[in-house]
């Protein structure tokens, strides 16, 4: 077995079972089982990153796109996304990566290689990388391994993510991220029931994330479900700073919600003047 892709923040708790510390879920995981993210597997006794260097999506993108529009704007950023997810939205917009993932065939990369790729694409306008598409932090040991290597190769680190992990293994990779971009699904609690997973982690991760680096915010809205919680989020976000970009992004049919309406245009402006009550940088996105 190679020790690299040997799971981090963990403990046995009996014979050949293991508890995962990485995220609020505290997975229990039998031998041979997975956690609740897919990806981080019990191998008699031992958690297993079985994600990781597992490739499935790369580009070279517009900063803007992931989205930052207040961070290093007109700049690039080479993203790359893995498998799994740690919540189960039933409109996720990258399902099959993040939820339906077991037909795809991902691509094997070291961390040496994203370096290299990173590093080839300077003259394009790259300033780094991206870890997004899928949720990376379940991939969190690749993450790291990554973000220290392009640290040192003097370019930044930058996270797409719901936010769901716990305050440990957050702040040791926050050493090395530069921006990050997380997913507040809503204000309720009934929201975060539906994909299977709490609030308050969330809150902490933007409190946290705020501390160590530039963050912005994003709300998907979904018609009829969380266009409520947009102003309770914006008040919330303006108590830890009220410079924090908070993005507003319309919804599309998707994954198991294909037979919603998109979310109409005029709510989208509303929210984003009830946003701006609290927040002085609200943006919407999908129009």
């Amino acid at each position: 077995m190679n020790d690299a892709y040997i799971a981090k923040f963990w403990k046995k708790t009996e014979e050949n079972k293991v508890k995962c510390g990485l995220c609020p879920h505290y997975c229990e995981i039998n031998e041979g089982r997975v956690g609740k993210c897919g990806v981080r597997i019990n191998v008699g006794g031992t958690l297993i990153a079985s994600n990781y260097g597992k490739v499935t999506s790369i580009a070279l993108d517009p900063i803007e796109k992931k989205p930052l529009y207040m961070y290093r704007q007109g700049k690039k950023i080479v993203s790359i996304g893995s498998y799994g997810c740690n919540f189960n939205c039933q409109f996720c917009q990258n399902h099959s990566i993040s939820i339906d993932y077991k037909g795809i065939r991902p691509d094997l990369m070291t961390p040496e290689l994203i370096r290299e790729v990173a590093l080839m694409s300077v003259n394009d306008s790259n300033i780094g990388v991206a870890y997004t598409y899928n949720e990376p932090l379940v991939g969190y040991e690749f993450v790291l391994d990554s973000a220290i290597l392009i640290r040192e190769a003097g370019l930044v680190n930058i996270l797409v993510t719901n936010g769901y992990i716990n305050q440990e293994p957050l702040k040791k990779l926050l050493n090395y991220i530069s921006a990050v971009n997380i997913d507040i699904k809503g204000y309720q609690g009934r929201t975060y029931e539906r994909v299977g997973g709490t609030l308050d982690p969330v809150k902490r991760t933007v409190e946290t994330a705020n501390s160590y680096c530039h963050v912005e915010v994003t709300t998907l809205i979904i018609p009829n479900e969380n266009e409520e919680d947009v102003e309770e989020i914006a008040k919330w976000l303006s108590g830890i700073n009220p410079d924090i970009p908070y993005h507003l992004s319309r919804f599309y049919p998707r994954y198991n919600y294909y037979d919603r309406t998109p979310t109409p245009p005029e709510t989208m402006y509303k929210l984003q003047e009830k946003a701006k009550k609290y927040l002085k940088n609200v943006f919407l996105g999908n129009m």
